[in-house]
């Protein structure tokens, strides 16, 4: 008995050994400032969400730009990005395909006591822009600026730069007005400072009535293919990660110190602003609000951000079954 005992154990054990070799490798990308990394931290922490058919490996990026060039040089597996880029790398014969991470999107930011209040009020200021001219912000907003005849590139004096300096430059009053991304918006708003309006009130006065998430996990179609059931198991257990961010507190203090902030008041913004992010919806009605708005950024930059294609490829987006 005891003889027979002993070779149950040796089987369970190399079961267990052969189970945990079979797991999938998913290399990830990861920006060191980006709030993936939250969600990749718990998801690493947590016994139960990091005890299923895949592994997860980290690849630190110095910013997007980065991340595109490893992922389509092989040296990555996924990142994080928008599926304007996805269609556009479609376009020219790429494999790649967008699943949703987040419906956040960024805001327009003044001075609490500043005489800006509306679009028309940006005449003649001096507008910080993050992301650079084809900023998918920066676009939207100026398609809503022509829906009252103004023309927001001629009417003000732009600043293109980092998000972090341009904080700094609003703050020491060198710019008026900035567009920027959610979680720096976040930190300015509980300094001083308040929204005019954020990426998903434009895209609403654009007549786009759909949370279309902007930002989602990239990753080539082929690979998705061959280890479809891990890439699921890996999507829905992100999103339980995020649930655990938002809903548990204990959970919560474990990612403070990856935001790098000390204020309360900002803490306490970035979680909620970072869960309103959470995408509930992800199918045919999302789909077609996204070829809405590829149709106005398309329009607005000429071309210039979404390439020569008239429509988003029908591949840009993978679906869960």
């Amino acid at each position: 008995m005891r003889f027979s005992a002993v070779w149950v154990v040796l089987v369970v054990s190399l079961f267990n050994v052969c189970v945990a070799a079979e797991k999938t490798p998913i290399r990830i990308g990861v920006q060191s400032s980006g709030t993936l990394d939250w969600e990749l931290r718990v998801l690493k922490a947590d016994a139960t969400l990091n005890s299923q058919d895949f592994e997860v490996l980290i690849t630190s990026l110095a910013n997007a730009e980065a991340g595109k060039i490893a992922l389509q040089s092989g040296a990555v597996d996924m990142i994080v990005s928008d599926w304007i880029w996805v269609s556009s790398v479609i376009a020219v014969g790429g494999d790649l395909t967008f699943y949703p991470y987040s419906n956040t999107s960024g805001a327009l930011i003044v001075p609490e006591k500043s005489s800006i209040h509306s679009l028309a009020d940006l005449k003649g200021k001096r507008l910080g822009i993050a992301g650079g001219e084809l900023d998918k912000n920066w676009l939207l907003l100026q398609a809503l600026g022509q829906k009252d005849k103004l023309n927001l590139s001629e009417m003000v004096e732009k600043t293109y730069a980092a998000p972090p300096l341009l904080n700094e430059q609003i703050k020491q009053e060198r710019i008026d007005a900035l567009l920027t991304y959610w979680n720096f918006a976040a930190r300015l708003e509980t300094q001083g400072y308040r929204q005019v309006i954020d990426g998903s009130q434009i895209l609403k006065g654009l007549g786009v009535m759909v949370n279309v998430p902007s930002l989602g996990y990239v990753f080539n179609n082929g690979w998705a293919k061959t280890h479809k059931e891990s890439l699921t198991h890996f999507l829905k257990a992100t999103r339980l990660a995020k649930q655990q961010i938002c809903n548990q507190d204990t959970v919560w203090q474990t990612v403070i110190p990856l935001t790098h902030v000390n204020d309360e008041n900002t803490l306490v913004l970035l979680r909620q602003r970072y869960c309103q992010g959470s995408v509930e919806q992800w199918g045919e009605a999302e789909q077609h609000a996204a070829e809405q708005i590829y149709q106005l950024l398309r329009g607005v930059s000429h071309n210039q951000l979404t390439g020569n294609s008239e429509h988003v490829s029908q591949d840009a987006f993978w679906n869960l079954d």
